[in-house]
């Protein structure tokens, strides 16, 4: 199909995905459970840094989670001291444990008390069309209190010629203000134009078999091609196209 009918293939299935329906058997449901801004971004954070594997296993794991955290992420983080660490005893999902969520949950205290909070630093260091030098930032800045080297490995550098899919996704969550009430559109200092499509297996074979990208392996150049394709698209808000990737793949296996 020429550009004009990919894309408005592509915008059929955007229509048919991004709505709230799609809530139901998705991640973001976890952080769809706060108002509170500080709640939506820590809970979305944490849920996208386990988002891989079993997405039943994400979603449960996801509860649990905000169970640690007595149902109040944004409290619980910024009263976090060593005496709560018992409470996180016996968290795992895959190579993420107890011991990781502590540093988490520490980075995040550090973050909202010395840095104004996730959405400063993300934008701080934003770039017009990307937001992977931000990323890049936003891991030191994580990372700059005394922790264990394993723990670095749960944030990708897209510098390091990552694709960044989870966090790539959880700034979809935080940025694009969908109108449908998937994603939330809670950071105001960001825009749609400048996010990067969350690559995965699924949305990566789709876009390849939609000739929307050329590169075998799921990495930072591969993201970097995908996202000019689908800029040539919609260049204000290229990201919406991840749900017509992802749908197709994942519910059509197109």
């Amino acid at each position: 199909m020429n550009k004009t009918e990919l894309k408005e293939f592509l915008n059929e299935k955007v229509n048919l995905y991004n709505n709230t329906s799609f809530i139901e058997s998705d991640p973001i449901q976890i952080p769809h459970q706060f108002s509170l801004k500080e709640d939506i971004e820590i809970a979305g954070f944490l849920v996208a840094t386990i988002a891989w594997g079993n997405r039943k296993s994400i979603i449960n794991n996801g509860k649990k989670l905000i169970q640690i955290m007595g149902n109040s992420p944004f409290d619980f983080v910024l009263n976090f001291s060593e005496r709560d660490t018992d409470k996180l005893s016996g968290f795992v999902h895959r190579t993420f444990n107890e011991s990781d969520l502590a540093y988490f949950i520490k980075a995040l205290q550090n973050i909202y008390s010395k840095h104004g909070g996730l959405e400063k630093v993300f934008a701080d260091n934003s770039k017009k069309h990307s937001m992977q030098p931000a990323i890049h930032k936003f891991k030191q800045i994580f990372f700059s209190l005394p922790h264990e080297p394993r723990v670095e490995k749960h944030v990708s550098d897209p510098l390091k010629n990552s694709a960044a899919k989870r966090i790539n996704m959880f700034l979809r969550w935080m940025v694009r203000n969908d109108n449908t009430g998937v994603d939330f559109g809670i950071w105001s200092s960001i825009l749609p134009s400048q996010l990067s499509c969350p690559l995965d297996v699924h949305s990566g074979n789709m876009a390849r078999k939609l000739g929307l990208l050329n590169r075998k392996q799921n990495d930072g150049k591969a993201l970097f091609e995908l996202d000019t394709s689908l800029r040539k698209l919609d260049p204000i808000d290229p990201v919406k196209y991840d749900f017509a990737l992802f749908g197709l793949g994942v519910f059509e296996g197109f």
